[in-house]
């Protein structure tokens, strides 16, 4: 999977005139290691070789090129994640206490109501959507 990944992220950056150079390569490995949205601090916790500026630069380059993410929580902190397309259709849970974020993924019944949902805004609208994303806003379980 991690080679079929590291093969999409190489077109993508193709595309948009870029190399994918070894940092990115880890930083990619290490968003895949994750499993959920994090932090610079802690992809340099996680082992990042690189600056901080240097990573924020390459997540910047990963993200025009489609292969990151950038979220921003209640904390207004940055978090990066794999985009959907090197991952699987989530949604996610934020912390309005602490700005953490994670990972759910919905029942089907639940993702075929939003589908259904997104058609109708679609219809009514007169809006082409592209894609769904559902935030959860609460409380954690460490902040509760």
């Amino acid at each position: 999977m991690t080679t079929e990944i590291h093969r999409t992220v190489d077109g993508q950056l193709r595309r948009s005139r870029q190399r994918y150079t070894l940092g990115r390569r880890q930083l990619v490995d290490l968003l895949v290691d994750a499993g959920r949205p994090v932090t610079i601090p802690e992809l340099i916790g996680m082992g990042a070789r690189q600056s901080q500026s240097s990573i924020y630069r390459n997540l910047a380059i990963l993200e025009q090129a489609g292969a990151v993410r950038r979220l921003t929580s209640t904390d207004d902190t940055g978090r990066f994640e794999l985009a959907e397309e090197l991952s699987e259709h989530h949604h996610h849970l934020v912390c309005s206490a602490c700005g953490g974020i994670e990972d759910i993924t919905l029942p089907d019944q639940v993702e075929e109501a939003l589908h259904e949902a997104v058609t109708t805004a679609q219809r009514d609208r007169d809006f082409a959507v592209d894609a769904h994303h559902l935030e959860l806003v609460g409380t954690c379980g460490d902040c509760g």
